[in-house]
């Protein structure tokens, strides 16, 4: 069955727009729910250090290295862990990384030395280390090009809205010390890692493995979607015959590969040292209480959850990627500046604050044209192993950031350094995307 596809419009006129509707409201909000999971479970210990550093006397380098640890796993498993989803199937798999990094997350509670620290931190990161990229690839089975952007965003919101629950909730959790015997970062990991252990479960009844066997689409929209998707993929082929080695590793031979691992390093290392260390800073700039400055980190989140949306469906409607990706990094490269700045009088807390808060919506803004950006030049059958490649590269800069912040804390007794050092691959990567902007225009 072959269905026509509007050349204006290369998702609109298949089977058409009913069987996305059923898509997105069967498939993303599951994806969603368990990457919000992901993200609370890898960045919930930058509230349950304002009480666990005290407790364990951890210095902020011990923290900060143990902090980053979980990218170094995430980073070692990346690339195994998505072959293991080729063999597995989706389902299956993604539901066994939910419940294994449910259980890791919960022992976190355990830790009392920074060896402990270090190697449970390091066993979440390997944990979680398949399910980011393997949802990425998943929703390439299930999106045609004009759709990625927003089915990454609409996933990806998942992240700004389960900040803003992590932040309403954590001073809530923290405020339970003593409970039972349990230090207030006890509860937090505790009841923190146990929805991603009852996901797993949800995961294995619920998500279907592809559009084949999807038993809620009717067999025309089934057929659309494949039949639309293989056009595509047939024309990526021709396209660039470059690509036609059967192996992902000829990725390797082609520039953009790098230049977007090159940019997610220097885009994640700065932005997980800042998002691992917020609460301290925002409590330090503010003076707030541990609730105040979770409820402070939630509003933010909310607003970045909106600039998530609005900017991912301006550049699917114009078809433009990377400026949609670029400009967010001026804001970014703003907030760590001012951030940086912040003890100088004509700065303070009144304008670091809010730039900073401008550099957490800039980050979000991006997330669904980069995204969008790998499928233009890797074959569905790279797309698994060529993404976890990416992102494995990249989320090294996770590791690298939040130990260098921790270093630069230690070293000068404040953020503000270290801070000020992240413009730096900010700037960088804003370049890469004007570079890339250029060659994609001379075709």
């Amino acid at each position: 069955m072959s269905l026509p596809v509007p050349s204006t419009s290369p998702h609109a006129g298949f089977a058409g727009e009913a069987a996305l509707r059923k898509v997105r409201r069967r498939v993303l909000p599951l994806l969603a729910l368990g990457y919000g999971v992901a993200y609370i479970d890898r960045a919930n210990v930058s509230f349950a250090a304002l009480q666990m550093n005290r407790d364990l006397h951890f210095s902020a380098t011990v923290y900060g290295f143990g902090a980053g640890l979980f990218f170094l796993g995430y980073a070692a498993f990346g690339i195994p862990a998505n072959l293991m989803l080729l063999r597995v199937g989706a389902r299956r798999w993604m539901a066994g990384i939910l419940l294994s990094w449910g259980m890791i997350a919960m022992a976190l509670m355990l830790v009392k030395t920074p060896v402990e620290f270090y190697v449970t931190r390091f066993l979440l990161g390997i944990a979680e280390s398949g399910f980011f990229p393997a949802v990425v690839y998943y929703l390439n089975l299930w999106f045609p090009a004009g759709e990625k952007a927003r089915a990454v965003s609409r996933f990806y919101v998942a992240y700004p809205i389960s900040a803003a629950v992590m932040g309403a909730v954590a001073g809530a959790l923290l405020s339970l010390q003593g409970r039972l015997g349990l230090a207030g970062w006890q509860w937090l990991f505790l009841v923190e890692g146990f929805p991603a252990v009852l996901l797993g479960a949800v995961f294995l009844r619920y998500l279907p493995n592809g559009p084949q066997d999807a038993t809620w689409l009717t067999e025309a929209e089934r057929a659309g979607i494949l039949d639309v998707l293989e056009q595509e993929r047939s024309s990526v082929a021709s396209n660039r015959p470059e690509v036609a080695d059967a192996s992902w590793l000829v990725l390797l031979r082609d520039p953009r590969f790098w230049q977007m691992s090159i940019f997610f390093f220097l885009m994640l290392a700065p932005f997980y040292a800042y998002t691992l260390s917020q609460p301290a800073i925002f409590k330090d700039l503010t003076g707030f209480s541990a609730s105040g400055v979770g409820f402070l980190i939630s509003g933010v989140s909310l607003l970045a959850g909106v600039a998530m949306i609005l900017n991912a469906w301006h550049s699917d409607r114009s078809g433009e990627r990377y400026l949609h990706v670029g400009i967010p990094f001026v804001f970014i490269t703003a907030g760590y500046l001012f951030g940086g700045l912040s003890s100088y009088a004509w700065v303070g807390p009144w304008l670091a604050v809010p730039a900073l808060a401008g550099a957490t919506i800039g980050y979000n803004a991006s997330m669904g044209p980069q995204w969008a950006i790998p499928p233009k030049f890797m074959k569905m059958e790279h797309a698994a192993a060529g993404i976890a490649a990416l992102n494995t590269i990249g989320i090294l800069g996770g590791f690298v950031g939040p130990w260098w912040l921790g270093v630069a804390k230690d070293l000068t007794g404040n953020y503000e350094r270290g801070l000020l050092t992240m413009t730096v691959p900010s700037l960088a990567a804003f370049a890469i995307m004007l570079v890339m902007r250029q060659q994609a225009a001379k075709g």
